[in-house]
């Protein structure tokens, strides 16, 4: 009996037939009692116990899939991710267990960026903090004089930190859901591009960024956010050119508007595609850049997703990457 109700898909349907057995338990034992001349008070406290008893055989079957969520439940609340349960019936239950495992999963996998995140953050961190330090113990010493070149480098190490500190601060305000309003207007791409290019190319690092845009092509976009999305995405590809190949910014638009920013460094492995836009991804190193903190991809991802557009890794022939944006086109009209 317990192996039909598994196989059933409603829990309804596995209620009614439990009320039914016990009712007709009941009726059959009161026909046994009456033919075997029982006592009148007796035949109704067996039929009673007899039909209680089926009842909590076939509901203890029932309900067992349920105590082990809950048990699971306080497992999950307490910390261990790594708890699941074993649905083994195709009803409402058993496909609670299913979202029950795949929460649990979803929760393992958050943890572990969490945790992953706090140890990159730490790291990104300790770093210049440590050479802030045995820096100045040393002119405190008087092991270094506090030369110009001293200087300089304790002055890159605290502008190190301070980019590394507002970038985290942004990110968390990015990713803090309505924390950050977008104070959207109408952006000429290929303005801001062409902007970009001067600020980001020859001769302040040594490599061109070539611009092909339409003329009065605009977004509907925070033009402050825009422009950090493009400053970040841009700054990557000209860090991993060598000098002597130009970095291309190309705008073009079919239904929606595709930003098109490619480079010829390294290049990105097929493997990290999916995860380039990850807080300190570093991959096989080929990606990270001395003096960089690997959050600029991560903040142009969520600031992109915000003004509802993509982001990702494109396909091309040759040497270098391709990093491809999508934003909805501005609406001539408003």
């Amino acid at each position: 009996m317990i192996a039909r109700l598994r196989a059933l898909t409603s829990i309804k349907q596995k209620l009614s037939i439990v009320f039914i057995a016990a009712v007709g338990a009941t009726a059959v034992l009161s026909q046994v009692g009456n033919a075997l001349d029982l006592p009148f008070w007796l035949t109704p406290l067996v039929a009673g116990a007899m039909a209680l008893t089926l009842v909590q055989l076939l509901a203890r079957g029932l309900t067992r899939p349920l105590r082990d969520l809950v048990q699971a439940t306080s497992r999950l609340a307490a910390g261990d991710h790594d708890v699941r349960v074993e649905p083994e019936r195709n009803d409402e239950v058993g496909r609670l267990g299913h979202a029950f495992n795949a929460m649990a999963a979803d929760l393992a996998d958050v943890d572990q960026q969490r945790r992953a995140f706090v140890a990159n953050a730490s790291h990104e961190l300790r770093t210049p903090v440590t050479v802030l330090r045995s820096t100045l113990e040393n002119l405190v010493d008087g092991v270094s004089e506090p030369d110009p070149a001293t200087l300089a480098g304790l002055l890159e190490r605290t502008d190190h930190l301070a980019r590394l500190v507002e970038q985290l601060l942004d990110l968390s305000r990015l990713e803090a859901a309505g924390e950050v309003a977008l104070q959207t207007e109408h952006v000429d791409l290929g303005d801001l591009a062409n902007l970009l290019a001067q600020q980001l190319g020859a001769p302040t690092r040594g490599v061109d960024v070539v611009v092909r845009a339409p003329i009065d092509l605009k977004v509907e976009a925070d033009p402050t956010r825009l422009r950090q999305v493009l400053t970040n995405v841009i700054a990557n590809a000209v860090r991993h050119s060598p000098d002597d190949e130009p970095v291309t910014v190309t705008v073009s638009v079919n239904g929606v508007v595709r930003i098109a920013v490619r480079d010829h460094g390294p290049g990105i492995a097929e493997a990290d595609r999916h995860r380039i836009f990850e807080p300190f991804f570093q991959g096989d190193g080929a990606r990270r850049a001395p003096g960089t903190a690997g959050l600029g991809l991560a903040i142009a991802r969520t600031i992109v997703e915000q003004h509802h557009g993509r982001i990702d890794v494109g396909d091309h022939d040759g040497p270098g990457a391709l990093i491809v944006i999508q934003l909805p086109k501005a609406d001539p009209a408003t």
